[in-house]
């Protein structure tokens, strides 16, 4: 289970080597903190949430508490998560630049890859989408 962890944000990014990477993790976090006007909290497993809501899965009958937002510094490539998917954004993700995804997962291997504006309005649509169809947490 993915839950908030006991470690700021800071004492995480120390533990981001890279130099380069850990430039772009404050400024991802720097981005999505406007968006979401929410501090950032470590989840276990190295994501960094922003808000929560509280969710119920009926084909899995699972329940529990996730970011509305978030993102991972990995050694290779970040990936920010788009909880809606990226089937309600499909002109955002035609102008956003070099990227893969998965379900819910935006993967790119630096922010030079992509339009950091069209970034900004995708992580936005998907917080707004969150925020009307769940009960929201500030954290």
């Amino acid at each position: 289970i993915t839950v908030p962890q006991d470690i700021s944000f800071s004492e995480f990014v120390d533990t981001v080597v890279d130099e380069k990477k850990r430039g772009n993790t404050f400024k991802i976090d720097a981005l999505i903190q406007e968006i979401t006007d929410c501090k950032p909290v470590v989840w276990r497993g190295g994501m960094i949430g922003y808000g929560s809501y509280n969710y119920s899965s009926d084909r899995s009958s699972q329940s529990g508490v996730w970011p509305i937002t978030g993102f991972r510094a990995a050694k290779t490539k970040f990936t920010i998560y788009i909880m809606p998917g990226f089937e309600p954004f499909p002109e955002l993700m035609a102008k956003l630049g070099k990227y893969k995804t998965g379900r819910s997962c935006l993967y790119i291997n630096k922010l030079g890859d992509v339009d950091t504006g069209v970034l900004k309005e995708l992580i936005k649509e998907s917080v707004d989408y969150m925020k009307e169809k769940y009960t929201t947490n500030p954290t």
